[in-house]
């Protein structure tokens, strides 16, 4: 279970700017493609109710709702919270990464870095509390994470495998179906973690 992220973080942009940044950047693309609100909500697999109040910028859209709207749009997420750019080389400072969840007891996911959509990848910091636990339905077809410990221990498990990472040691998982990654532990958890969603023909 994950609450919603608060109103300021400790690093990086606040959540009414990652809201704004949500709300702006899904009703420009989906107003360039001609998309009506219903059927970007039918593509992305979202209520029609959640895609109005994420336009709005009143809702807190999970990563996973993040990530189906954005595919919908031939988006990454990355593109829809403005941490992509068009030149050889950018520089995203500390103040714009975003936090895009929150775990109960003070957890976080901040991406880092991400390329532009469709074909996309993304780095992203997690921490993760003993006791915290995200869980996702799975991503487009073909998404691989690569994973890497910096501190404590992952408990990763797919419909297919369940693993546990050390500090130190490195993981890749298909992530194109339900997944989970958990602290069991009695000590803080901090992972990197590259996304790589590519569509080959």
């Amino acid at each position: 279970m994950t609450k919603k992220v608060n109103k300021t973080t400790e690093a990086g942009a606040d959540i009414d700017s990652v809201s704004a940044a949500v709300s702006r950047s899904i009703k420009t693309h989906r107003k360039a493609q001609k998309l009506s609100l219903d059927e970007l909500a039918r593509r992305a697999g979202v209520s029609k109710g959640m895609l109005v109040e994420t336009e709005k910028g009143t809702a807190n859209p999970s990563i996973g709702i993040l990530c189906k709207i954005a595919a919908a749009l031939g988006l990454s997420v990355a593109d829809i919270v403005n941490v992509t750019d068009s030149p050889s080389a950018w520089l995203i400072t500390r103040k714009e990464i975003p936090t895009l969840w929150q775990g109960e007891k003070g957890g976080s996911a901040r991406l880092l870095a991400g390329t532009r959509g469709p074909d996309m990848i993304e780095l992203w910091r997690w921490e993760m509390h003993p006791g915290e636990s995200f869980s996702s339905t799975g991503h487009p077809a073909g998404t691989l994470e690569l994973l890497h410990v910096e501190e404590g221990t992952l408990n990763l498990q797919t419909e297919s495998a369940a693993l546990t990472v050390n500090a130190g040691c490195s993981a890749v998982a298909r992530t194109d179906m339900a997944h989970r990654y958990a602290n069991e532990t009695q000590s803080l958890l901090i992972f990197t973690m590259t996304v790589a969603e590519l569509h080959r023909g």
